[in-house]
């Protein structure tokens, strides 16, 4: 199974190298004012993706991290009650 996972990662990585070399062309873009800066489309799309995925993976480990720290700071558990026998009628 890891060798099918493996495979896969490769054919995926394979295609983006090969639809990043069909597209190496620069593209211009307006930032602010009259300044324009010329940048690659597959450095431009792989910036976007990063910035939409920064937020996301902060998240993730924000609460991951809570989650670690929780048993850490929670009061130990109270212990349990006798049992109890029900009365006979």
């Amino acid at each position: 199974m890891k060798f099918l996972k493996s495979l896969l990662w490769v054919v995926i990585v394979a295609l983006a190298v090969g639809v990043a070399a069909r597209n190496w062309r620069d593209v211009t873009i307006s930032l602010w004012g009259d300044l324009q800066a010329d940048i690659k489309i597959p450095l431009l799309l792989l910036i976007a993706f990063f910035l939409g995925w920064l937020p996301a993976w902060l998240a993730y480990r924000a609460r991951y991290w809570r989650l670690q720290r929780k048993p850490a700071t929670a009061a130990p558990p109270r212990p349990l009650d006798e049992p109890r026998h029900e009365a006979a009628l």
